[in-house]
């Protein structure tokens, strides 16, 4: 089992000084998190992929590829790249560069991403996010296992004996996850390739979340993969801790209240009755993360 932190890389007014750091402190921010991560024990840092105000990780590869100059062991990730409007061909060398330059830390999260105008700006329609999903990993998966590759599809451009450089490491692709919040289509997919599937159990209800991963495990094992058990999941979640309960929720109220990822809807004794997110002492994390 392996725990880590992954960031969306959000620009938030802090509620109790009223100020919001500049884009270039919270890339720095973001970095020093990472390079922390790896000092006190933990085993993986992921980046998200946003291309829209309030966010900055426009460019995961820049910031992992710094990281892993700063780190010996950590393993970097993303969380996620987005498959849909990336072209598979860039996904494909930028992320084996990284490969190379962090010896092998490298691992690849993929999802289609949430924010609608997105998709246009990148010449794509987000109608079409499934399809893109599917259609742009048939391509990634090839890229990095074949050396030349022929390629036609619906959404790019043809490829006619294309070679991409530099090949993976050792001739080992990157392990992929497959993420996903709802869409069980995703959850099919990462069983057809026999990649993992990454559930962001975050917004949505536990049980919702454990019917995602049985799907996943239960085609993991149909397509030959070996036995449900032996799927690779990862779970998203939240915490915030302090010595005592009280203490937890007083001081993370007004940060919950006013984050652009999920605030201003229900209220936080909602949001953490609801979902994954845990605010209190120890041992209450602790008791809570076993149960999920």
């Amino acid at each position: 089992m392996q725990f880590g932190i992954f960031s969306v890389g959000d620009l938030t007014q802090d509620p109790t000084t009223g100020r919001t750091l500049s884009e270039h402190e919270r890339i720095k921010q973001m970095a020093e998190l990472a390079v922390h991560t790896e000092e006190v024990g933990m085993d993986v840092f992921a980046t998200g992929e946003h291309h829209n105000p309030p966010f900055v990780p426009s460019s995961p590869t820049t910031m992992l590829g710094y990281v892993a100059a700063k780190t010996e062991k950590l393993i970097l990730s993303t969380a996620t790249t987005l498959i849909t409007t990336n072209d598979p061909v860039k996904i494909a060398e930028d992320f084996a560069v990284l490969q190379h330059l962090s010896d092998g830390r490298t691992d690849l999260m993929l999802g289609r991403g949430n924010t609608g105008p997105v998709y246009p700006w990148f010449g794509k329609d987000i109608r079409q996010g499934i399809n893109l999903a599917i259609e742009n990993y048939a391509l990634l998966h090839e890229l990095w296992r074949k050396d030349v590759v022929d390629w036609e599809g619906r959404f790019r451009t043809p490829l006619n004996g294309f070679t991409s450089t530099p090949r993976p490491l050792d001739d080992v692709p990157p392990f992929v996850w497959h993420g996903s919040i709802r869409s069980p289509e995703i959850a099919e997919q990462a069983a057809y390739y026999g990649d993992g599937f990454f559930a962001n159990h975050i917004f949505w209800p536990k049980e919702h979340t454990q019917r995602m991963v049985a799907l996943y495990r239960e085609r993991f094992e149909h397509y030959g993969h070996g036995s449900a058990d032996q799927a690779i999941v990862g779970l998203g979640g939240q915490v915030f801790m302090r010595k005592n309960s009280q203490d937890a929720v007083r001081e993370f109220r007004p940060y919950f209240d006013n984050t652009p990822v999920y605030g201003h809807g229900p209220t936080l004794e909602e949001f953490t009755a609801q979902t994954p997110l845990t605010v209190g002492s120890p041992d209450q994390v602790i008791e809570r993360t076993l149960r999920f």
